[in-house]
């Protein structure tokens, strides 16, 4: 198929004022018009015919798998510009961003599902364009880019003068046996009682427990499925858990996965040992976008009945109104009798934006006062869980999956 290009176009168009001119002038001028554009629609034929770009075959060359907010390039593996039209039957992941450059969403899997292919003739007037169908999947999978790096780099030097985070001895929870207090030890592990009855400063040393449990419990209802830095919250919870239980994994705790909604959506079960870690990350990318309402109280609840030990609980959530939050402390309240607690809350830059940008208009200053309420009762919700004996860790989206395996680390070496 042979079509014009926007040069050829602009000539054509030239031939109107042209022809109002001469049909002013001389009244039989105007068909000199009308020679000028078939002149040029010649031209497009001609040149549509010389070019030869588009007449091979047509394919491009795109990635099988993206990790979740990565740069996704696709690549025209022949000659000619090419222009992809393409869809996505999950939420439609990727976004175009210009030219061949997309950008991974969300997770799911995007197909592309017609390839266009046009190519100039030597003269830039036509192209010969043509289209075939294509059936190619891109699947967009949890953001596992670096876990395993940042995790050991974490799991084994401090965050202050390269001080290890996980001390076997002194740092556990089972006693081990008495040493002499050494300069550097923490003044807590000194025995009283045994240093007066030796004489001596005796300090206890502590054996670190394994196979502790731990749950990452991902809130996946409407809230979580909205974007923040970019990126839907649930998406980065998930790159978080995963992080927390690679480190647990290789710290030879017992991990699991735990997604609800409205209803019980994921649950990998306890799984231990590295080679594990695939099959929770198989897990998380079954974890979908929500859009109805979190049930705090059946999925909480559903998940306290599946456990038949004390585990450390790590939420991924959000709450929009009081009335949610007041389901989700109540709920929180009854899986404290049993278990540890530790709530992951991302930071919400755009109502932070909205209060700290200076106000121009009347509706900059209402925007602020909304968005100073909703912060004001974000706060006073989490005084409230801290009153309840419930760790909170508040941090940016980029921040949060570190400070979320130190708190770990913390809360398993001490109890």
């Amino acid at each position: 198929m042979i079509v014009p290009t926007p040069r050829a176009a602009m000539l054509a168009l030239v031939a109107a004022p042209a022809a109002l001119a001469l049909g002013v002038v001389m009244p039989g001028g105007w068909a000199l018009a009308v020679i000028w554009v078939m002149g040029i629609a010649l031209l497009v034929l001609i040149d549509g015919m010389l070019a030869s770009g588009a007449r091979g075959p047509i394919a491009v060359a795109a990635p099988a798998a993206v990790p979740v907010g990565s740069a996704v390039t696709l690549v025209p593996e022949m000659a000619g510009a090419v222009r992809l039209d393409f869809a996505a039957d999950v939420s439609e992941p990727l976004v175009r961003e210009g030219g061949f450059r997309y950008r991974a969403a969300r997770r799911g899997t995007a197909r592309i599902e017609r390839i266009w292919a046009r190519a100039r003739g030597p003269l830039g007037l036509g192209a010969w364009q043509r289209s075939r169908p294509a059936d190619i999947a891109i699947r967009v999978t949890p953001d596992i880019a670096g876990v395993r790096e940042t995790a050991m780099r974490q799991r084994l030097n401090g965050p202050q003068f390269g001080q290890r985070m996980r001390i076997e001895a002194g740092e556990g929870q089972e006693f081990q046996a008495l040493t002499g207090f050494q300069p550097g030890m923490a003044r807590r592990t000194i025995d009283w009682k045994a240093s007066a009855r030796h004489a001596a400063l005796l300090a206890r040393e502590y054996r670190t427990e394994r196979d502790n449990p731990i749950v990452l419990a991902v809130d996946a209802g409407r809230t979580m499925a909205e974007p923040v830095g970019g990126v839907p919250r649930v998406d980065r919870a998930v790159s978080a858990a995963l992080l927390a239980a690679f480190v647990a994994l290789k710290s030879g705790d017992r991990a699991r996965l735990f997604a609800f909604d409205s209803k019980p959506r994921v649950d990998s079960g306890s799984v231990s040992g590295p080679r594990a870690f695939a099959r929770l990350h198989a897990h998380a990318a079954e974890i979908d976008y929500g859009a109805e309402e979190t049930n705090f109280t059946l999925g909480l609840t559903l998940l306290d009945q599946r456990l038949d030990r004390r585990s450390l609980i790590v939420l991924f959530t959000e709450f929009s109104d009081p009335t949610a939050a007041e389901l989700m402390l109540a709920a929180a309240g009854r899986l404290l009798r049993r278990h540890r607690l530790l709530f992951v809350l991302f930071h919400d830059e755009e109502l932070i934006a909205y209060t700290d940008a200076r106000p121009d208009t009347a509706d900059d200053v209402t925007r602020a006062n909304v968005a100073a309420t909703l912060l004001r009762e974000r706060r006073i919700v989490v005084e409230r869980l801290k009153r309840q004996g419930i760790d909170v860790i508040e941090a940016a989206p980029g921040d949060a999956p570190l400070a979320l395996v130190e708190r770990y680390l913390q809360m398993r070496e001490r109890p």
